[in-house]
């Protein structure tokens, strides 16, 4: 009985290592493509000035307690709106999910968004927009918040990984327009993870 019981302690320390080496990887990739993208004069969204200087973005070092699983509540009603940006211009969302999850022992909850002019294209069809601020805005974060990519899962519950949080093109370059953040998704809490403010 009791090597029973110690095998399969063994297999789920195994299968919970794995797990969080495989998160760590994926976060590692997620930085490596940001930073190339920042790196190329065609898609990096800094300033000629900036771009001659740039060597890659800071990232909070990673911590794979604040990649969480979220229930997901869906608001397959919810009615189009137009959401704030930093110029007069609204791009048009509906709420698709409300997220609710735990961090450090403490529950919070999160809007997910659904742009409705990407919807209609084959690339990006399943594409969901997690904009938020956190307590770590403004000092070692963007002021305005963050973004998280996600897709369309296919049960009630999505990974929400914040060391894939990353910032607004605008924290780098006021040409461009960018969603602020709705009220409604502030997290009472720091989120020292995904990439940091922007140092010129």
């Amino acid at each position: 009985m009791h090597i029973r019981l110690l095998v399969l302690s063994l297999l789920i320390c195994n299968v919970l290592f794995a797990q969080k080496q495989d998160a760590e990887n994926e976060i590692k990739n997620f930085q490596k493509k940001l930073n190339k993208e920042f790196s190329s004069k065609a898609d990096s969204p800094l300033t000629d000035e900036d771009l001659k200087t740039f060597k890659a973005l800071d990232f909070f070092p990673v911590d794979t307690t604040f990649r969480v699983t979220a229930k997901l509540k869906f608001h397959e009603d919810s009615k189009p709106f137009k959401m704030a940006t930093t110029t007069d211009r609204l791009p048009i969302y509906k709420l698709y999910a409300t997220a609710s999850f735990t961090i450090k022992d403490k529950e919070y909850q999160l809007e997910i968004y659904q742009n409705q002019q990407l919807v209609l294209t084959v690339e990006y069809e399943d594409y969901l927009f997690l904009p938020f601020t956190d307590n770590s805005n403004g000092d070692t974060s963007y002021g305005g918040g963050r973004f998280i990519d996600l897709k369309v899962p296919e049960s009630d519950e999505i990974i929400i990984d914040f060391n894939q949080a990353y910032n607004p093109y605008c924290a780098y370059n006021h040409k461009y327009s960018c969603p602020i953040p709705p009220k409604v998704n502030h997290l009472d809490v720091e989120i020292t993870a995904g990439v940091m403010a922007y140092k010129h």
